[in-house]
């Protein structure tokens, strides 16, 4: 297992050592080792850190930021304040921040900081540690963290949490102080409102000491199986737990985040999917819902198998789907799930989260930032993913996340995606852009450039960017390469405006003496597109006329009969039909429906 994560280490390491050659392309390393000891009845637990953090940027560091996520679950913290003051707040939180009691609040402690053995200064503003360093971390130098700390899990209301709702002890998501990313853009000090989550890649050791009877699961791969038994034991070893508590010791190799979850009533099932990875379930021991989460496998492992072959192979040994939390969130090597679902809500969930292992902890974009790439993308994947497995084959199987983009553009609520995550206006809003909007930005492209270059540029993504932080002009230059399109419009005008797509027919007219049929087109909305116009005759055959955009200087592969192209400057386009045998009954724009025009009505004319 140690020779495997070091050949994991020297790949990611070279990775990074090609991008900065090649592309001038750097990020941060980190080597957590962590021991916590915790208490059950108290729901607190004491943490030693030691950090070995990486400066691979060009510039000196003179400071430094941790988050403290556990703060944000505290009467007037701005998670709380934000939620009762927002028109539209997320269910699960509301007020229920505000009404906690000392011993039902969330906390993340700093006992004591050291910097290569000198004490560095620090103070707390909410959800985030400001640090000055005791010394500069110069470019290309490393230097140690030393921490001690101690924590309090908050009642479950956001991700995190004890005791929730369907009885999962406790869900341990953003459990630890954790550093802040710097990057190109400087550091991402963030505080904990409501949305997702940035961190440093790197590796993690970490040892969970408690009570004997806890069953976990999460980020990692189990040091001592056969001392703690519980289905992770070898084959045919007997495990006899001495003592009062058991420390589980876990090492993630080349991750940004490490989480983990604990309940005594825990089943675990153990199931080594068609590639060799090992995936665990974690579910409650309640009859109600066995049947459900047994099933999920043989789902989980056709899921995984559809995003090996459709984005590219998963690298890690195992994967784990686990009872806890409020809803459903992914982490590093696993996913925390609520369990009392339908099946098909059930397989559902899975299929979107089980698609983050690869659309954000593997691609690992700045979710405050450009949180579309993270839940757009990974919409688009697991909606299909899920009618695979399912055997569904619709022919349109995006029309969801079209319609409530489409009712977003429509409401006059819409923010440009640039928009930080925690600044939208309402919570419906970032939602319907985050999800919908990311969605459709991928099945867009697909209309642009075909699908054969979307699956291309899906898989080129993940190759050259996997282990790393991509940003939109990332994935938008491999979609360019691929196609040989020019696509930078389509990026800036879909995500830095909201500006709309809608095209119209305004007018047909029949010109007997020319023996033509003039269709008059007109762009109403900013947002250019090029176009396919279908031509529906009276015997039933089709036509596709292909009116390809300017700015694109590109045709797309087989589009039928290819017309002038159409300068954005120019309101109006002019097509002109030869009359031919049969008369024409139809005329459409875009009839694959793959154009989120935001007005449909316009877009055909019936001449009989």
């Amino acid at each position: 297992m140690l020779r495997y994560f070091f050949s994991l280490n020297l790949f990611i390491f070279s990775l990074v050592a090609f991008a900065q050659n090649d592309t001038s392309y750097w990020q941060q390393h980190v080597e957590y080792t962590m021991n916590i000891d915790f208490d059950v009845k108290k729901y607190q637990y004491d943490g030693e850190q030691e950090l070995v953090y990486t400066n691979n940027s060009p510039d000196t560091l003179y400071k430094a930021y941790y988050h403290l996520y556990f703060n944000a679950f505290q009467p007037g913290s701005e998670m709380d304040v934000r939620s009762r003051t927002i028109k539209d707040p997320d269910s699960r939180v509301g007020d229920r921040i505000s009404k906690l009691s000392e011993d039902e609040i969330g906390f993340i402690k700093v006992k004591s900081l050291m910097q290569d053995g000198e004490n560095a200064s620090y103070q707390v503003k909410g959800t985030v540690l400001e640090v000055r360093l005791a010394n500069p971390i110069l470019p290309g130098n490393s230097t140690t963290f030393d921490m001690k700390f101690e924590g309090q899990v908050p009642v479950q209301i956001r991700r995190s949490g004890r005791n929730s709702a369907e009885g999962v002890a406790l869900s341990m998501t953003q459990w630890y102080p954790k550093l802040a990313e710097y990057d190109f853009e400087g550091w991402h000090a963030d505080p904990y409102i409501g949305r997702e989550f940035h961190g440093v890649w790197g590796n993690f050791d970490v040892k969970i000491k408690i009570d004997k009877n806890y069953i976990l699961g999460g980020s990692g791969y189990l040091q001592n199986p056969n001392e703690i038994g519980y289905g992770y034991e070898d084959e045919g070893v007997k495990v006899k737990r001495k003592g009062r508590k058991l420390t589980w010791h876990f090492i993630a190799p080349d991750v940004h985040d490490f989480t983990w979850a604990a309940d005594p009533e825990y089943i675990h099932d153990k199931r080594t999917a068609y590639d060799g990875t090992t995936l665990h379930f974690l579910y409650k021991d309640n009859p109600d819902i066995k049947e459900n989460w047994v099933n999920l496998q043989d789902k989980t492992e056709g899921l995984l198998k559809y995003f090996n072959k459709h984005i590219g192979q998963y690298p890690y040994k195992q994967y784990s789907v686990i009872q806890g939390g409020d809803g459903g969130m992914e982490y590093a090597m696993s996913t925390l799930i609520t369990g009392e679902r339908s099946f098909g809500s059930l397989v559902g969930v899975t299929a979107h989260e089980l698609a983050h292992a690869w659309f954000q902890h593997l691609l690992a974009t700045n979710e405050s930032k450009h949180e579309w790439m993270d839940e757009g993308f990974t919409s688009y994947i697991s909606t299909l993913a899920e009618n695979a497995v399912f055997e569904k084959d619709p022919d349109f199987p995006h029309q969801r996340s079209y319609n409530s983009y489409i009712g977003l553009a429509n409401s006059g609520f819409e923010h440009p995606q640039t928009t930080h995550a925690d600044r939208y206006k309402y919570n419906a809003a970032y939602g319907a852009s985050a999800y919908s909007k990311g969605a459709v930005f991928l099945s867009q492209l697909g209309y642009l450039i075909g699908e054969d270059n979307l699956q291309k540029t899906i898989h080129r993504y993940y190759d050259e960017w996997k282990f790393k932080h991509p940003t939109p002009n990332d994935f938008i230059r491999i979609a360019e390469k691929v196609s040989d399109a020019e696509l930078s419009w389509y990026l800036n005008d879909w995500t830095r405006t909201t500006n709309q797509i809608d095209y119209a027919i305004t007018s047909v007219q029949n010109d007997v003496t020319q023996n033509t049929i003039i269709v008059n087109l007109e762009r109403k909305g900013l947002m250019p597109m090029p176009l396919e116009v279908e031509v529906t005759y009276e015997d039933g055959s089709t036509q596709m006329i292909y009116i390809p955009l300017r700015m694109m200087r590109w045709t797309k592969p087989n589009p039928g009969v290819v017309e002038e192209d159409w300068p954005w400057a120019f309101p109006t386009y002019k097509l002109e039909l030869p009359v031919t045998n049969f008369a024409i009954t139809k005329i459409e724009i875009d009839p694959s429906q793959f154009m989120a025009d935001v007005d449909r009505t316009n877009n055909v004319k019936v001449l009989k």
